[in-house]
């Protein structure tokens, strides 16, 4: 069973003090680059995995998708994201993604945004999603940068000279990270590029498009307090297809 960290109050309230959870998809500055990979969603059926507060499947049903689901582990997320207040094209339900069986062929579109990075082993889940998306679908998803999740200890350090590195040690070695981002015990998974790859393209994926988001000149602009960033990607964004039935 995945850790559900979320309904640990210490650390949902201060997760909720964040621009992503403040202000939504403008909040994330990956958005841009996921929207792009998800394209025209309309008359679509969508499910978001770790849906968190609902942001992205209320975009989805004003964007004009036809039917939104949400899964999320969390009841706080999810009494968050029915507190937006109802809409009959949008449902949620709660759900452990690591132990979640999905409808066969049900959904145009599946989209998680830095969820998959908390499971212990996302093998189960792209086999789930590859089988509930109808031939042609898209699964579009973010996590963690592999560059990021891999120190034992995420903090930025300091050489003899007093420049900024990150560490980059036991990049080989997949499993779990735990960390004290925002509480303490924060339980995720280090993932290597090949195996996120591998994954997909065992599941019967087809690669379409992968993004190593770091700031743009703007975006340091807007975020002064960013100029580190660019020493290592944070997020990997990767959209994938479906090409054949589930046999």
């Amino acid at each position: 069973m995945a850790q559900n960290i979320y309904d640990n109050q210490e650390f949902f309230n201060e997760y909720s003090k964040l621009a992503r959870s403040k202000k939504g998809l403008p909040g994330a500055p990956e958005w841009p680059f996921l929207q792009a990979m998800i394209k025209d969603i309309r008359d679509l059926t969508v499910l978001d995995l770790g849906c968190g507060f609902g942001w992205f499947c209320r975009w989805a049903k004003q964007a004009g998708a036809a039917r939104v689901h949400g899964i999320d582990i969390s009841q706080n997320m999810l009494s968050r994201a029915l507190a937006a207040g109802p809409d009959p094209a949008i449902t949620y339900e709660a759900g452990d993604l690591e132990q979640v069986n999905l409808p066969i062929e049900s959904f145009h579109i599946v989209y998680s945004s830095l969820t998959i990075h908390y499971l212990e082993d996302p093998r189960r889940l792209f086999s789930q999603v590859y089988r509930t998306l109808i031939p042609q679908g898209r699964f579009v998803f973010s996590v963690e940068h592999p560059i990021f999740t891999v120190p034992t200890d995420p903090t930025w350090k300091k050489n003899a000279d007093g420049q900024v590195f990150w560490p980059l040690d036991a990049y080989s070695q997949e499993g779990l990270r735990t960390t004290d981002w925002l509480a303490k015990g924060v339980r995720k998974y280090h993932t290597t590029l090949e195996t996120y790859i591998s994954l997909l393209l065992d599941a019967g994926f087809i690669l379409k498009s992968i993004k190593e988001w770091m700031p743009s000149d703007k975006d340091l602009r807007d975020h002064p307090e960013w100029p580190d960033e660019r020493h290592r990607p944070a997020f990997l964004l990767v959209a994938a297809q479906k090409v054949n039935s589930v046999e």
